[in-house]
């Protein structure tokens, strides 16, 4: 079923102006953006200081975000998210709570190297992303090949990939591909919720959903060899 529109959406848009980076494409030929158009985000303009930078790519309502900003405010946070209605909601919850340390970019992940510089980021957080089970849309699954070898160019030496998914099978496609494509696995995680990792672990309300059925959580922590 189609999302509906939010009320006031361009004017709730414009008052969260100033926590938003870009929104939507240069054009539609995403590959031809992505390889031509450069718009490279000045981190220390944009935050005012030289804080490390974090990606979050689907940030959806930002819950995710916004309490991992505020846990660790010297570290700089950038999310992303294609739909203009969600992320809305991510960009009103970080203005409400003030939280200093997050932008926002409404794109395609895409066309990220149109905007983050090389060699920039030092973790990529992937939460729940659609794990998309088809063959046919392999190329759309947020750790596919070509995805990883966006990741790959804009990570810094030794940067790490954070996944966390409810799909088991989405989960050992992502550890292989993560191994194929130059990243080592340093971590894995079967069973988030009854790990060592569990205290940490920023729950999202989609989360909570799957978590209150019993059902586990698959977390990897992958290394830029």
């Amino acid at each position: 079923m189609r999302m509906r529109k939010k009320r006031h959406l361009e004017e709730r848009m414009e008052r969260c102006g100033s926590i938003l980076i870009a929104r939507g494409s240069p054009e539609k030929n995403l590959k031809h953006a992505a390889e031509t158009f450069r718009a490279l985000i000045d981190y220390r303009e944009t935050f005012g200081n030289d804080f490390p930078v974090c990606l979050e790519v689907g940030c959806g309502n930002g819950k995710f975000v916004a309490e991992l900003a505020k846990r660790e405010r010297e570290k700089n946070f950038l999310a992303v998210e294609l739909c203009t209605n969600v992320i809305l909601t991510a960009m009103e919850r970080v203005r409400a709570e003030n939280i200093p340390n997050v932008r926002f970019l409404n794109i395609p992940a895409e066309i990220l190297p149109c905007y983050l510089p090389a060699r920039s980021v030092e973790t990529v957080y992937l939460n729940f992303s659609t794990p998309l089970p088809n063959r046919s849309e392999e190329r759309q699954r947020l750790t596919s090949p070509r995805f990883l070898e966006l990741y790959r160019d804009v990570l810094a030496d030794g940067g790490t990939i954070v996944q966390k998914t409810d799909s088991e099978p989405f989960f050992d496609y992502s550890l292989e591909k993560f191994a194929e494509c130059g990243f080592e696995v340093v971590e894995v995680t079967r069973d988030l919720h009854h790990s060592a990792w569990a205290k940490e672990n920023i729950v999202t309300e989609y989360e909570q959903n799957f978590v209150s059925r019993g059902l586990p959580i698959f977390r990897a922590v992958a290394r830029l060899k």
